[in-house]
């Protein structure tokens, strides 16, 4: 007959309460972890924004991904720098250089990549703080692509650092990438890393870029992008006799006036079911781009009547219209349009198409994330979609990744404004968000 066990006296059971109190769980250390690297992650914002990566041209795009390179090896990544070669934009003189940091895990858990683009658009006029500077000023650190998106690179590598100092193994890897390009398409950053399956389905779970979507919000899609061209054709004459001739130019005033009157409140009837915020950009919208004619690009004018008349126009679609009905209503105004007013020709070019895109939502990713908002904010997580298009369309339709989404510090608003800032405070609070988020997908209590 077996024996029982000891019983454990009052005395050692209450020993043991206390020291089960005592010891501080692994996600309580690694948000100290995270509040004890605060002023690191701000003073390596700063380092970034000090480095003027703005595109167009793209401009030393190297010493970015150098510098968070190196950071990343510190915090034991394996890394490798990833040229986009065969890109057109990849040149000499504005070589497209993108870096990848891998860090394995203990087991087979998931596999997490943390994404952030380091170009930023060019600084423009307005400016009371030096765009290059990255300042701190009371609580806001200033400077171009502070929070678009500079602070969300060092947030997703100071989350996954906080995890390694305080003592914590995940089961799966962690990867953090830099990439470029993203504000002008993003062909030669994630788009590229995808097509070399870097980030590809099979090998990667989930995808966090760190957008400034502020660090209760969680953005889960964007809408779609059609951008095309309209040419109008004229004949030139001299400006002194314009009936001898045909003004490409009022050409176009048709063409505008036909999308003012009878494209643009069609789309204005058109809502999307998807959180798109501002509530304004839940509608299909249109917005044109460039209008150029004649001798636009001239300093000396000649008189001559405009034989040619350019304009670019940036169509906005919902996920319920799809692309095809949004190019055919294009071709169906322009056909209408030509056939009231005789002699009127044009050309129609499709210049970038972009598809909209949304996460599931039963995602592990989004409940991960609003777990940890909740317990960092002591709120739920609201849940939006971007007006405008970011990398997740690459995630999506070519690395084949529907778990991705964005989530960041900063105001996206404030996104290539003048005095562009990030509040400290948020970036700390995405920190942990993130870290927490990495803890949870791999299973970490």
């Amino acid at each position: 007959m077996a024996s029982e066990p000891p019983s454990r006296s009052g005395s050692d059971r209450a020993l043991a309460l206390r020291y089960h109190a005592t010891v501080p769980s692994a996600r309580d250390r690694v948000l100290a972890e995270v509040d004890a690297l605060a002023e690191e992650t701000a003073a390596f914002t700063t380092e970034m924004v000090r480095i003027p990566t703005v595109n167009p041209p793209g401009d030393v795009y190297e010493d970015c991904a150098r510098l968070i390179g190196g950071r990343l090896r510190d915090f034991g990544f394996e890394v490798q720098y990833i040229a986009a070669e065969g890109r057109p934009e990849h040149t000499a003189a504005h070589p497209r250089v993108n870096v990848m940091g891998v860090r394995t895990g203990e087991g087979r858990g998931p596999v997490v990549h943390l994404n952030g683009h380091f170009d930023v658009v060019p600084a423009g006029q307005g400016w009371t703080e030096d765009p290059f500077g990255g300042a701190i000023k009371g609580s806001r650190l200033y400077g171009r692509g502070t929070g678009d998106m500079k602070a969300g690179i060092a947030s997703a590598m100071y989350a996954a650092e906080a995890i390694r100092r305080a003592g914590v193994r995940l089961p799966g890897a962690v990867e953090v990438s830099g990439t470029v390009d993203e504000e002008s398409g993003g062909f030669a950053g994630v788009a590229y890393l995808a097509e070399q399956k870097h980030i590809a389905k099979g090998r990667t779970d989930y995808v966090i870029i760190p957008e400034p979507h502020s660090p209760d919000r969680i953005c889960v899609g964007h809408r779609g992008v059609y951008w095309f061209e309209v040419t109008t054709e004229g004949r030139i004459a001299h400006g002194s006799m314009p009936f001898l001739g045909v003004s490409a130019i009022e050409h176009m005033g048709h063409v505008l006036e036909a999308v003012r009157s009878e494209l643009k409140p069609a789309l204005a009837e058109r809502i999307t079911e998807m959180p798109v915020d501002p509530p304004g950009a839940r509608h299909a919208t249109i917005n044109v781009n460039t209008v150029e004619g004649g001798q636009s690009r001239q300093d000396v004018q000649t008189p001559c009547v405009a034989d040619r008349c350019r304009a670019v126009f940036d169509r906005r679609f919902l996920l319920e219209e799809g692309f095809d009905r949004a190019r055919s209503e294009v071709v169906d105004l322009l056909e209408r349009t030509a056939a009231r007013h005789p002699g009127l020709r044009y050309q129609l070019k499709d210049l970038m198409v972009v598809h909209p895109t949304r996460a599931p939502q039963d995602s592990p990713l989004i409940a991960a994330l609003d777990r940890s908002i909740q317990a960092v904010l002591g709120k739920p997580a609201t849940i939006m979609a971007s007006p405008g298009t970011y990398d997740q369309k690459h995630v999506a339709r070519i690395a084949g990744i529907a778990h991705c989404v964005s989530y960041g510090p900063g105001i996206l608003e404030l996104a290539h404004q003048p005095d562009e800032y990030i509040e400290l405070e948020e970036l700390t609070q995405s920190t942990r968000v993130l870290a927490l988020t990495l803890l949870d997908l791999g299973g970490v209590a």
